[in-house]
């Protein structure tokens, strides 16, 4: 739509018609037509998912969809790149991930098993047990 009004407007600039309204009037019914369609399509549902499109999953189950990132061109580098954006430290933190209609990226990490759970748990009892004697040793 920026683009529309940018080339609209220089038209108005420096084509034949020089003048500020033939510029006004061009970005005005640019902007009133982008208006109605984005009602009208926000009205009707089936409408914006046959011009937005439908989310593609690109990792389901913590496992890549090569074939999904090869039909929307998305290196795993870039898929990546974003889940770093996002907070996580690699694609094996995620459990799934979404490219929304946007062109926005979905991440929702993995939630950890029961026995990775207990890992974590019986490190942290290590760690303290093993504050404690330090503390014990220092006195």
């Amino acid at each position: 739509m920026l683009l529309l009004l940018a080339n609209a407007v220089q038209n108005a600039i420096i084509g034949e018609d020089v003048s500020v309204t033939g510029g006004l009037i061009s970005a005005s019914t640019l902007l009133f037509v982008n208006y109605g369609m984005v009602r009208f399509v926000f009205e009707h549902p089936k409408l914006e998912h046959l011009a937005e499109g439908a989310p593609a999953v690109l990792i389901e189950g913590g496992e890549l969809r090569q074939d999904r990132l090869r039909r929307e061109l998305i290196s795993q580098a870039e898929l990546e790149s974003a889940a770093r954006r996002q907070g996580f430290a690699s694609l094996a933190e995620v459990e799934r991930a979404v490219l929304e209609p946007g062109g926005t990226l979905s991440f929702h990490g993995r939630i950890p098993s029961t026995e990775e759970a207990r890992f974590g748990e019986v490190i942290a009892r290590l760690e303290r047990i093993t504050n404690e004697l330090v503390a014990l040793r220092s006195r």
